[in-house]
């Protein structure tokens, strides 16, 4: 078959939801939650990373349906099809604005750490506070969203993460992990440790996390997908899900070969900075730290336009990012970026913590789902088969599980 960038271009259309959930999906949170995993015990917990993409497939499979059957998104089917529907979306908008909001707090915490040391470095010594760090990136980040100019710089921040990710996968294939610790990994474990419910809540937090199923349905709407592109959706799915389980593994597998073997927990943002030790050098540390940067950097948009951007779903407003809405609510979630000078807690320990956060919301938008998905006078016949149910049921048991195991470490 020879090789037509027209075909590429076609390809690329069909699993446009797909990628843009993988961008927001994999950063700041998705790394530090990995590389915990992998630095305190190793692969063992990679089945908890397998069965949160798996199910992630489930539900995005099921939004996805129901937002082509019914031709609207799942806060508005949510608000109209229950009797308490209203009181339900704007709980999920709630629950969600805060999660994302302490996920800011520990990305733009790690991320100030990370250029610190970064100036450090590059400057042979010189040390600027993480106050001023975090206060220049967040002026220059909202004047970009005031702008409307963020396309540009995304584009930047893509290249930059891409280096990160192919760095991961040199330096997996340098540490060279143990087929057999992997497979033992996907025996299902939780280690009589303090701290490894919710590091295990945390993992499916950041994977399985609710943001990702609600905003689908909108991205999956605007696309202007229809009844003809349910094998399209499925496809798209499937593309994401495993993209998500592969990085995430490699990042998980990278921390097991270097920071586990080093006998390095992930408590310090700087402790990260080994999971390139293979590599060695300053170009290395360099790589990773703007990566990380970046990573994080890219998904602060989405975070700090969750709250306008769900209020106009609910409301059927067209969302336009220079309405003083989004700017006022965006200037507000900016705030939120000092969060990590003002609290105790180490970044990526905070970042753990928003992560399990984000797990304790998951019940909330799987029950809605299911119930919906099975209703044939609101999907016209189109209900989940058996297949998707076993799976919504499978999902629902996890989600329930994962939130005990946050709540009971959390208090």
């Amino acid at each position: 078959m020879r090789f037509s960038t027209g075909r590429v271009a076609k390809w690329l259309s069909l699993i446009g939801p797909g990628l843009f959930l993988i961008g927001y999906n994999i950063g700041t949170g998705s790394v530090t939650t990995m590389a915990k995993a992998g630095a305190e015990y190793g692969m063992s917990l990679f089945w908890a990373l397998v069965l949160s993409c798996i199910f992630t497939f489930v539900l995005m499979v099921a939004y996805g349906q129901l937002t082509l059957v019914t031709g609207h998104t799942a806060l508005y089917n949510f608000k109209t099809q229950f009797r308490w529907g209203s009181w339900l979306s704007i709980y999920i908008i709630a629950a969600l604005v805060v999660g994302e909001l302490l996920s800011l707090m520990g990305i733009m915490g790690i991320v100030s750490d990370l250029l610190q040391e970064g100036l450090r470095i590059v400057t042979g010594g010189l040390t600027v506070s993480t106050f001023w760090i975090t206060l220049v990136l967040s002026v220059l980040l909202y004047l970009l969203l005031w702008y409307g100019r963020y396309q540009v710089f995304e584009k930047v921040l893509t290249v930059f993460v891409i280096l990160m990710g192919l760095s991961f996968i040199l330096v997996f294939f340098m540490v060279k992990p143990s087929l057999a610790a992997i497979v033992k990994g996907l025996v299902p474990k939780v280690p009589n440790v303090p701290g490894a419910p919710r590091l295990i809540a945390a993992m499916a937090g950041t994977t399985c996390s609710a943001a990702v199923f609600v905003i689908r349905s909108t991205v999956v709407a605007e696309k202007g997908w229809g009844l003809q592109n349910l094998k399209d959706e499925k496809r798209d799915a499937l593309v994401s899900a495993s993209m998500m389980l592969f990085l995430s593994g490699v990042i998980m597998a990278v921390a097991a070969g270097t920071l586990h073997l080093m006998g390095l927990k992930v408590n310090e943002t700087l402790d990260m900075i080994h999971l390139f030790e293979p590599i060695g050098g300053v170009v290395a540390t360099l790589i990773l730290i703007v990566g990380i940067t970046a990573a994080g950097i890219s998904t602060v948009f989405p975070i700090v336009l969750i709250a306008p951007w769900l209020i106009c779903d609910y409301t059927g407003r067209p969302r336009d990012i220079h309405s003083p809405l989004f700017r006022w609510l965006g200037l507000f979630g900016m705030l939120f970026a000092f969060g990590s000078q003002i609290l105790s807690q180490k970044p990526p320990i905070l970042m753990v913590f928003s992560q399990a956060f984000q797990a304790t919301i998951l019940p909330a938008v799987v029950i809605p789902v299911f119930i919906l998905i099975n209703r044939k006078s609101f999907v016209d016949g189109h209900t989940a088969n058996r297949a998707m149910n076993i799976g919504l049921a499978a999902v629902l048991a996890f989600a329930l599980y994962t939130t005990y195991l946050a709540l009971v470490d959390m208090f």
